[in-house]
């Protein structure tokens, strides 16, 4: 027998995107934040969550809080983190295999510093028109955005600034060879040369993100 409209979760399937999508940027959060942050009831949200979790998209955990008794809170899975794209997937590994097979790691090296180079002119071109530190931050995490990084510029503090990006499309490329990783942390630096660019949390580290702290040298 079909449920009632009663006993049916309150929104349709783009809910379920949007949550996947908000704990993807926000990593775990509470039933009731990501309700009043999808302006649904606490019950809607739930009935998603747990419908999720039985999917094997999501997984549940309790957090101690300051006041009170422990909250529960929802994050990704591994299946869930699948399920956004990666421009870089096996066929990619295979490639930087036989490029170092073929030409060993100086032509491996140079093959990143190409993709360094065009990156750089792009970036460079767009941050030309820039005024302020924080305009520049926030044109980079643009271009990152539409590259598939899920990337936010955060203001700080005066004079600092975070990059953030809460997915990496490259990240079967990086795992292979961390040169992409040093190659991306270096043209940050250089189309910035007016700030200390420093990697402040890294997903192949086991962080749930990569974040890079931005700091003007002319505070």
């Amino acid at each position: 027998m079909p449920k009632s409209k009663k006993e049916q979760p309150e929104s349709s399937t783009d809910s379920r995107e949007q949550i996947l999508y908000l704990l993807k940027s926000r990593g775990a959060q509470s039933a009731r934040f990501i309700a009043e942050s999808l302006g649904i009831t606490s019950v809607g949200a739930r009935q998603h969550l747990n419908l999720m979790a039985s999917e094997g998209l999501l997984n549940r955990f309790d957090r101690a809080e300051k006041v009170g008794r422990p909250a529960s809170y929802w994050e990704l899975t591994e299946k869930a983190h699948k399920r956004f794209p990666d421009r870089h997937d096996d066929l990619t590994v295979k490639l930087i295999d036989s490029v170092r097979e073929v030409f060993g790691e100086v032509g491996l090296d140079k093959l990143i510093g190409q993709r360094e180079k065009k990156s750089l002119e792009e970036y460079r071109r767009v941050l030309a028109s820039c005024q302020t530190l924080g305009a520049q931050v926030r044109a980079l995490a643009e271009l990152r955005d539409r590259e598939g990084y899920m990337a936010q510029a955060v203001y700080e503090k005066r004079g600092v600034w975070l990059l953030i990006e809460n997915h990496c499309p490259i990240c079967a490329a990086a795992r292979e060879c961390q040169g992409f990783c040093r190659s991306e942390l270096e043209i940050f630096r250089q189309c910035l040369p007016q700030a200390q660019v420093e990697r402040c949390e890294y997903l192949l580290d086991g962080a749930r993100r990569c974040a890079y702290r931005i700091s003007s040298t002319t505070r």
